[in-house]
């Protein structure tokens, strides 16, 4: 093997995009964005079943946001895997969603309808360049490594978009709460390993 082949090897790191446990307001259908809306009982539920079943494989690191529902979930996850509490970074936390906070789908829609531009509402391609940097400076962290982000839906779903140039996820596809999606970053570019969701658990 040459050495320019054994670097690509040894720098390529794995990352499991874990979408935090169920919210009383993921319940309800409720848009959250940065509403910081807690982890409710099954959403601890679905954080340690899903931290079971990553125990499978090797991690070296864990990490979440500061919103409460994905540093809960991410927590829950490190104790599970017995590795050291996670650290938290802000630039994967869900996209802010304004005025849109708070409806329900419905409610969404109505907006929608009557609005050309939703007050507050990020726009995708900063949400995806935000989330790559902060997985290219994970990835730095951890070379040759495999780690879990616990972030949030709509990241995870841009992300998804971005990395399968926009033909990924289909029509009705739903990131669940406690899903696992895996990624790749190899030689400065982050690919979508796994483009359906790895594992779950039940809502």
């Amino acid at each position: 093997m040459t050495d320019a082949a054994t670097d690509a090897r040894t720098d390529s790191v794995l990352i499991a995009l874990v979408r935090h446990g169920e919210t009383e307001w993921n319940r309800q259908r409720r848009i959250q964005g940065t509403t910081d809306i807690p982890l409710n009982d099954t959403g601890r539920r679905q954080a340690a079943q899903t931290g079971e079943r990553l125990a499978g494989e090797q991690w070296d690191a864990v990490y979440g946001t500061p919103l409460s529902r994905a540093a809960e979930t991410a927590q829950i996850i490190a104790r599970t895997l017995e590795l050291p509490e996670p650290a938290l970074l802000a630039d994967l936390a869900e996209r802010a969603h304004g005025v849109l906070e708070g409806l329900d789908h419905a409610g969404r829609a109505a907006v929608e309808a009557q609005a050309a531009t939703i007050e507050g509402l990020e726009p995708r391609s900063a949400v995806i360049a935000r989330a790559t940097a902060a997985l290219a400076d994970i990835a730095a962290a951890h070379p040759g490594g495999s780690v879990v982000v616990v972030s949030h839906g709509g990241v995870i779903h841009s992300l998804m978009l971005h990395l399968s140039e926009w033909t990924l996820p289909g029509a009705g596809y739903v990131v669940g709460n406690g899903s696992v999606h895996l990624v790749r970053f190899e030689a400065g570019e982050l690919a979508l390993v796994e483009p359906e969701a790895l594992t779950g658990t039940d809502a």
